[in-house]
């Protein structure tokens, strides 16, 4: 029974991709070169409708059809790209809270951990926030219902609801002198993800806008900062940072690009299956800042409609881009209706920028013999020019006009982030300490630091030793070719030992990556929401380039005209002999 069920979602997945989107009719084409599209699409539905029917009537359990049908859909959808979803009626709020960014609830983000359910960071302004509820919070009931080893998709949905409505949560509270046991109760209502988490005046001139996705909201957000920096006469620099921006609404992308270019700029072209289906996007409204000098922050989570604000900017010489590759991500989906209230977001389109170029990483109609899709190798994209003539290249997302190195996290270091040690740490410190006069510039103390080391278990943090990795390659390559002689594995030995790992000694040596880390874990406790950012804003080094770049005199135009500066500081500056 067991492997004719694992058939089954098999068998129905050839079928169910005609049936849903006409896209797998390539592969019985092969079986059959004189099969015409649309003989290979009856014969399909043939095919599966007759296999339905027979597995209803002839196999001797009932079939768990839901289960079957949802795995079927995964399996043929995954053959096209991972954007083309389905979503059933059950699972279109999460469609909705995507293009949204709001929903019904208590407004928390939270985190599985060890079978259980921790608030994470209540969002500013929330119910959470009002209630108190706080980072570290390990949630033990929801109504009436045990949360204690309950999986985090389910207390998530015990914690929604209409706006309106109450829902009482009990937590246990770690790092307090009285009962640790509280219980709130607290009234949902409809919580906005801020797309904009904090926004500011960075480094005296300049204004840093941090944009995290792009959904109904977002270029209300965006003017909304653009506003305040026009009446601050000390603003004389723009910073859009698009750092980790997954994207979401094209709509809006092109709405904050009008706030920088000329009313009437082409910004975007898509391009469906048919040449009819082009549609051209330019902007609709006279521009708020057009002439501020501005840099775009990206990195390789950069991805759609973050790519495209970034990559319009820099065909269009508006703005200088820093910070490492995006994505790659040149596609735009649409939704479309299916029977019983579902619903299918699907590819529609590929987006082109205004230099006439897709920045598509991935091909995922041509895949390798074993179904794996392989990124553009950078020998076949293509060049294109920005306004001014500047050489840029298609394929493999967009390259920065100045590449900061975003540097590799050791093993030690990612080992107490996802160990959550620095989270729990922080809470600890935030429960025992007063907070501080300034988040942006506080620091621990050598007797801070000592604590926290003081509070690893060295049996809780598995971290790969490269030393100690090496030896043993060493002592068995030595072994395996015949050289481990008595001699050289005292010699080995002794290198061993005086490599060995000590994980107090390694704390210390991290010491200052690790206690960036603790700041900025520290300052979201005291300030939700904007304490984090602007933490990590003191250390940030694409900031630091920004700045390098607006105040070197004539760096910023010689790299938006491709011209060299005959100013001798500007030359200097740009070969990155300056920078951190």
């Amino acid at each position: 029974m067991t492997n004719k069920l694992r058939l089954w979602p098999l068998l129905c997945v050839a079928a169910l991709g005609a049936v849903v989107c006409g896209s797998n009719a390539g592969a019985t084409a092969k079986e059959a070169p004189s099969e015409s599209h649309d003989e290979a699409y009856q014969r399909n539905i043939a095919i599966f409708n007759a296999l339905t029917r027979e597995l209803e009537e002839s196999y001797v359990d009932s079939i768990r059809v839901d289960e079957a049908f949802k795995a079927a859909i995964r399996g043929m959808l995954a053959t096209v790209d991972p954007y083309t979803e389905y979503y059933s009626y059950d699972d279109k709020e999460q469609l909705a809270r995507l293009t949204t960014g709001a929903y019904g609830g208590i407004g928390s983000m939270i985190t599985g951990r060890g079978g259980n359910t921790y608030i994470l960071e209540p969002i500013m302004g929330s119910p959470a926030m009002k209630a108190g509820l706080k980072p570290g919070d390990r949630i033990t009931r929801v109504d009436s219902v045990d949360a204690t080893g309950l999986s985090t998709d389910k207390t998530s949905a015990l914690l929604k609801g209409q706006p309106g409505t109450e829902v009482t949560v009990t937590v246990c509270r770690p790092y307090v002198e009285t009962d640790s046991i509280l219980t709130f109760n607290i009234i949902r209502e409809k919580v906005s993800e801020p797309s904009v988490p904090w926004y500011g005046v960075v480094k005296g001139n300049i204004g840093y806008v941090r944009l995290t996705q792009f959904v109904e909201s977002s270029a209300a957000d965006v003017l909304k900062a653009l506003e305040d920096f026009k009446g601050n006469p000390d603003v004389k620099y723009i910073v859009l940072d698009l750092r980790s921006n997954g994207g979401g609404l094209v709509e809006q992308a092109v709405k904050i690009l009008s706030y920088f270019l000329p009313k009437g700029t082409e910004v975007l072209r898509t391009r469906g299956k048919e040449a009819s289906a082009e549609k051209i996007y330019k902007t609709q409204q006279n521009p708020v800042m057009p002439d501020i000098p501005m840099a775009v922050l990206i990195d390789g989570a950069s991805a759609s409609a973050a790519e495209i604000t970034a990559g319009a900017l820099q065909d269009l010489d508006r703005a200088v881009l820093i910070g490492s590759r995006s994505f790659g991500k040149g596609l735009v989906q649409g939704t479309r209706m299916l029977p019983y209230n579902s619903l299918l977001k699907v590819t529609q389109a590929k987006y082109y920028i205004p230099s006439g170029r897709l920045i598509q990483a991935l091909d995922y109609s041509h895949r390798n013999p074993d179904g794996s899709v392989a990124r553009v190798p950078d020998s076949l994209t293509n060049v294109y020019h920005t306004l001014s003539g500047r050489e840029v290249r298609d394929g493999g997302g967009l390259t920065p006009d100045s590449i900061v190195d975003p540097g590799q996290l050791s093993p030690l270091v990612y080992s107490l982030l996802t160990g959550n040690h620095i989270f729990d740490y922080a809470n600890r410190y935030a429960a025992t300490h007063p907070a501080p006069e300034n988040v942006e510039t506080f620091t621990l103390t050598d007797a801070d630091f000592a604590d926290f080391a003081q509070g690893i278990d060295p049996k809780k943090v598995q971290y790969d030793k490269l030393c100690n990795n090496i030896i043993s390659d060493l002592r068995s390559a030595a072994e395996a070719e015949g050289y481990l002689t008595p001699e050289v594995k005292a010699a080995i030995d002794s290198l061993d030992k005086s490599l060995d790992h000590d994980l107090r000694s390694d704390l210390y040596t991290k010491r200052p990556t690790i206690e960036e880390y603790i700041t900025e874990e520290i300052a979201a406790r005291y300030e939700p929401g904007s304490g984090r950012v602007k933490r990590e804003l003191t250390t940030d080094k694409d900031l630091d380039k920004a700045e390098q770049i607006f105040t070197t005199p004539g760096l910023y135009k010689e790299i938006l005209t491709g011209k060299k500066s005959a100013n001798p500081a500007a030359a200097t500056s740009k070969t990155g002999k300056s920078e951190k």
